[in-house]
């Protein structure tokens, strides 16, 4: 569907007067744009003589964006195809994955702080960024999902857990564009 398509045709189906994609089909792709961010940083650091103490670690982190940036990829349509189902359960199930990949995402950011190309700093922080915008996208769309799911212990449980992730996603961005702006201003 989407993620074999051009770009221009996506943001063409997002804007026109179609019910998919939609936002959280937005959120995935978001947070997919973050992600590639994290491994474009990893990805020019490999390799380089400087930074040669940390290439098991970086080989470790890449491995690990690249699988979420694809599922984040995979996501986009997966949301479109949840949407167009009108099974509550599945329009659930799309957003908790993205907020839940987000979160494991931009757990490497704080590495690639310290271990990444310092050529490339800025784009931690955006990657950062995108990841807390995406995660916050999914919660929303898990919110306004929640209210056609019949199960107040599932929604209890959903409604802990995120909030709970929120404080954690916002500290790591915070805590990552705090120490890029002290490298990049020296």
């Amino acid at each position: 569907m989407y993620k074999d398509s051009s770009l221009k045709q996506y943001l063409d189906d997002l804007a026109a007067k179609l019910p998919a994609p939609g936002g959280g089909s937005a959120a995935a792709l978001t947070a997919a744009l973050g992600q590639a961010l994290a491994s474009m940083v990893i990805n020019f650091t490999l390799g380089k003589p400087k930074y040669s103490e940390f290439q098991e670690d970086l080989v470790l982190a890449l491995d690990k964006s690249e699988r979420l940036r694809h599922e984040f990829l995979n996501l986009v349509d997966r949301d479109v195809e949840a949407y167009s189902s009108k099974d509550p359960r599945k329009a659930l199930d799309i957003p908790i994955m993205v907020a839940r990949l987000c979160f494991e995402g931009i757990k490497i950011l704080p590495e690639l702080v310290h271990k990444g190309n310092v050529n490339l700093i800025s784009d931690v922080a955006v990657a950062a960024q995108l990841l807390e915008s995406a995660f916050s996208a999914a919660v929303v769309n898990v919110d306004i999902n929640l209210k056609f799911i019949d199960d107040e212990k599932l929604t209890k449980e959903l409604r802990k857990e995120l909030t709970e992730k929120t404080k954690l996603v916002s500290k790591i961005r915070q805590d990552t564009e705090v120490r890029v702006g002290k490298i990049i201003r020296g």
